[in-house]
């Protein structure tokens, strides 16, 4: 398979959905964009609306979704989707990315985590394809550009705050100093600033609070750009960590944008996440909320600024887009939009052309907690309630290899059921990685064939199973709150994953996945 992969995910034949159709006039569900989708930004061009979100070390990287009403989205391609824009032989890839949209052109500027570097990109239709990046000499993270009479305002965060400066948006030279605008208001961790002129008056949008359970938003404004910004005595304007919000199942809402509607009304996107029992295993996901504005001109945001799953409000008509199939039987020679690799990956390492109807995953040398691993490829898990299973056909030579399925988080943080070697035999394997223990909780020898491998997920449990024929085996369930943020340190969420891995050395034989399907389950 050729190694730059990015024609697959441009002219895959279809576009997946971000959630279930919504279609319920003046109402809609919280989050819009399910599953790991952290860090949003919108932009709205006529009556279309796009999206972005961070990717981290996942490739290709910066997804951006599609919308005609605000509530329904689809997936249609990505910003990054060759090597040569995104390097993630090191570093911890892309953070918080900002989509605008000046002169016929669209710009993604993000960080890439490699030295703290910021780039954008550039493209006429935002399904690409985007350029190659335009690094900008200024450091800090959460970059963001505002755009006014020719010139190109740049903005990002640094340990003393926001600074701002203006930038050549022909290829990124700083063009005047750069100066601290605003330190919020004394919460941790400032980030994700915005700039925006309303009515002649410029707005500075921020997140503070670090991006846990203390997330917050807050906004200042100004009559001049550089300053100085006038803090909203009614600050923050959105966050869970207040009474209202103390027992809801939406926590850490932060890292907003806005928009403002056709119809002329105002929208804020922002992050949260959905926690079980004191933990979330599914990531950061896209909020939304309806706002106005006070006759002193500062944002009031419902339900004194906390996030609500139901929402009632006047939205604009709703336009659902036609729901994706949840099975992938690898027929149609594209690589769905849904699918990521963890990192770029190697060549040769997967194909869809050398056996017809089936994906191939070559085994490579290391495992599934090398920070590089080539091998692993997967799609978010968007619904607390869902089965995902896949029909493998892997006959391995030696016993370092395996493969199969992975419910993933991180390297150090994921559940595998999978196919070995074992003496004469194959076996099937449930295993558990949680930093240094490792532990595997059921084998059990298998026929010649393929296998069906399982996973069922609730709230609480991933339970895993597989079957041959018309025989069906549990081997066993471990709680969800183990692969999540909390347990294993970090902000991420978890992937349904396939995966080759041979371990000390390549895979003598490939695995071929006949068919993958990820569905929700109504309870």
């Amino acid at each position: 398979m050729n190694y730059y992969i990015s024609v697959f995910f441009l002219i895959a034949s279809f576009s997946l959905r971000a959630q279930p159709p919504q279609t319920k006039a003046n109402y809609f569900i919280n989050p819009i964009i399910a599953g790991y989708n952290p860090d949003p930004s919108i932009c709205r061009v006529g009556e279309d609306y796009y999206i972005v979100t961070s990717s981290f070390t996942w490739f290709p990287g910066i997804p951006i979704y599609h919308s005609k009403d605000l509530i329904n989205w689809e997936l249609i391609g990505y910003a990054l989707t060759r090597k040569s824009q995104l390097n993630l032989d090191k570093g911890s890839g892309i953070y918080a990315a900002t989509i605008r949209f000046n002169n016929g052109l669209f710009y993604i500027i993000t960080t890439n985590r490699r030295n703290g570097e910021n780039f954008f990109v550039t493209a006429a239709n935002p399904k690409g394809a985007w350029s190659d990046p335009i690094w900008i000499e200024q450091k800090g993270i959460d970059p963001s550009l505002y755009f006014e009479n020719g010139k190109t305002y740049f903005t990002s965060t640094t340990s003393d705050g926001i600074i701002a400066c203006e930038i050549d948006s022909s290829n990124g030279k700083i063009l005047s100093d750069t100066k601290l605008i605003w330190r919020g208001t004394g919460g941790r961790y400032q980030e994700a600033p915005h700039l925006y002129k309303i009515k002649g008056i410029y707005y500075l949008l921020i997140a503070e609070g670090g991006t846990e359970y203390g997330h917050f938003v807050s906004i200042a404004r100004s009559n001049a750009i550089w300053g100085p910004y006038e803090s909203n005595p009614n600050n923050p304007i959105l966050t869970q960590r207040n009474r209202s919000g103390q027992s809801s199942i939406i926590q850490g809402s932060g890292h907003a944008d806005i928009v403002q509607s056709q119809d002329g009304n105002w929208w804020m996107v922002f992050l949260a996440f959905r926690a079980i029992n004191n933990h979330h295993h599914l990531g950061r996901e896209t909020f939304l909320t309806p706002f106005s504005w006070n006759a002193t001109g500062w944002p009031i945001i419902p339900f004194d600024g906390t996030a609500q799953i139901d929402n009632y409000t006047k939205t604009l008509p709703l336009q659902p887009f036609a729901t994706s199939s949840v099975r992938d039987d690898f027929n149609n020679g594209n690589l769905e939009l849904a699918w990521n690799f963890l990192c770029n990956p190697q060549p040769n390492s997967w194909s869809l052309t050398e056996r017809k109807g089936f994906l191939r995953i070559h085994g490579l040398k290391g495992n599934l907690d090398s920070s590089r691993s080539p091998q692993l490829i997967g799609q978010r898990q968007k619904y607390f309630d869902c089965i995902a299973e896949t029909n493998i056909e892997f006959n391995p030579q030696k016993e370092n290899e395996e493969a199969g399925l992975s419910v993933y988080h991180m390297p150090g943080g994921h559940y595998d059921l999978f196919i070995r070697k074992k003496g004469l035999n194959r076996e099937v394997v449930l295993r558990y990685v949680l930093g240094k223990i490792v532990h595997e909780e059921k084998s059990a020898i298998i026929t010649k064939g393929q296998v069906v491998l399982k996973v069922e997920s609730d709230k609480n449990y991933y339970t895993f199973s597989f079957s041959q024929g018309a025989d069906h085996t549990l081997m066993g369930m471990v709680d969800t709150k183990f692969l999540s943020s909390e347990t294993l340190n970090s902000f991420l969420g978890n992937y349904i994953c396939l995966f080759a891995a041979g371990n000390n050395a390549n895979c003598e034989t490939p695995a071929d996945f006949d068919w993958f399907q990820i569905k929700s389950v109504e309870k």
